[in-house]
């Protein structure tokens, strides 16, 4: 048993874990059934890797621009998330329980691949990874807070079955829109801000005009350049970050000081910008090199192993449709959850701090949907829905789980309906 389990944890880790192995791997298979000569099969395989990671450079890039820009927005408020007392840090949560999470992720995927196997109606294949092993451990964390005393083979089983279900059924509820966007069939969007997605984009056509897309907007001469994606995240973001981290210096200049380094704090604020929009050009082509190998390389798959499968993947897939809208997105989702945030603090109901990264990768996506069927109207509700989404499950999650507790502040809008329907569930077996 013991060696079963080392080895559902090395796959775990080493394939479904890392994006550019279990995608490449993928790509490999479907070419290698295509019958492709060596040299295509090596060139798409590699090509596929090489995408997911400039994808995910671009992202990370991202990601480190967010974090400093978290730093500066708590600088300036001088908020902190209130914990529960004793509660079990996620650090501690994944040393002596990450291997549960590990093997519940390969668990579910070898059932999650059977269930597309076997039921005509479900085709998409589950493929964005990171958010397989942080599903993973949202349920070793929620089954635990509701039972401390559960045993491996109930955290394992319980996980195992709810993340296959929701890998199955989440892509497919969205594809209908997911095709709308991309005009075929040929990929599906496999992420945990599918929910704000979908609404957003049946809610869209009530708010605005899809005529009137955040792609297409009049502006003034003056104003064409913001048209450029890159170049409008680039001056918009820069002059957030300069406004924040001029309040940041007054309120905390030490914190200021330190992310600066030996840089004059405005320079420093002004090159973010700069880098925000580097990573999202980095971003961009990395997806466009990443689905325009993968979705011929699939059709081996498809063709021969699990008839009419789809791809489903991260939600970056979308940005290339509506680049414009998911600066928008996180521009309203941050600017209502700022709001909510003043609004808990005031009413002593919680103490929440912004998710800078849940905020741009969710509220982006999910404006590119609403911008679909609303224009840019439909962009600004996608975003703040997903800002109100993540301030009050945040709120509410901070508050029930205590192994773990900072998950809460890292969910997407899907995790915490996910935490609610799996505390339910448990509820009535424990």
């Amino acid at each position: 048993m013991t060696a079963i389990m080392d080895i559902l944890m090395w796959i775990g880790n080493n394939i479904l874990g890392q994006p550019a192995v279990l995608l490449g791997i993928v790509a490999f298979v479907g070419l290698i059934l295509q019958k492709k000569p060596f040299s295509e099969t090596l060139v798409g395989t590699v090509k596929v890797m090489i995408g997911v990671v400039m994808m995910l450079a671009g992202a990370n890039l991202f990601v480190n621009e967010l974090v400093s820009f978290q730093s500066l927005i708590t600088a300036a408020t001088g908020v902190s998330p209130k914990y529960p007392p004793n509660y079990i840090p996620l650090n501690d949560l994944i040393s002596q329980y990450g291997s549960y999470a590990a093997v519940i992720m390969t668990v579910a995927f070898i059932l999650h691949l059977i269930l597309v196997r076997v039921i005509p109606k479900f085709r998409h294949v589950y493929l964005t990874g990171h958010l397989m092993w942080w599903l993973s451990l949202v349920v070793v964390a929620v089954t635990l807070t509701v039972n401390p005393n559960a045993s491996a083979r109930q955290i394992i089983g319980i996980g195992a079955v709810v993340l296959a279900i929701y890998w199955t059924i989440q892509p497919a509820y969205i594809h209908h829109a997911m095709r709308d966007i991309t005009g075929s069939d040929a990929i599906g969007y496999a992420h945990t801000s599918s929910l704000v997605a979908l609404v957003s984009y049946h809610l869209g056509k009530y708010i605005g005009n899809p005529e009137e897309s955040t792609e297409k907007m009049n502006l003034p001469k003056s104003l064409s350049f913001l048209k450029d994606y890159a170049v409008s995240t680039a001056i918009i973001l820069g002059l957030i970050m300069v406004a924040a981290a001029v309040v940041g210096y007054v309120k905390a200049p030490d914190t200021i000081s330190s992310l600066a380094g030996d840089l004059n704090p405005i320079i420093w604020a002004i090159l973010r910008g700069i880098y925000f929009a580097a990573a999202i050009v980095v971003l961009l082509t990395g997806v466009k090199m990443f689905v325009g190998e993968i979705v011929p390389a699939f059709k081996g798959i498809s063709d021969k192993v699990i008839p009419g499968a789809i791809p489903a993947v991260d939600a970056p897939v979308v940005f290339p449709y509506a680049p414009t809208a998911v600066i928008v997105g996180f521009l309203s989702g941050l600017g209502v959850f700022l709001l909510m945030m003043g609004l808990f603090i005031a009413a002593g109901f919680a103490v929440i701090v912004p998710p800078m990264i849940m905020l741009f990768f969710p509220g982006g996506a999910a404006a590119v949907f609403g911008n679909k069927t609303g224009g840019w109207k439909g962009a600004v509700f996608a975003g703040a829905l997903n800002g109100l989404v993540l301030a009050i499950g945040q709120a509410l999650t901070l508050q029930f789980l205590t192994y773990g507790t900072e998950l809460a502040t890292l969910g997407d809008p899907d995790w915490y309906a996910l935490i609610v329907v799996l505390k339910g569930l448990l509820g009535v077996i424990f």
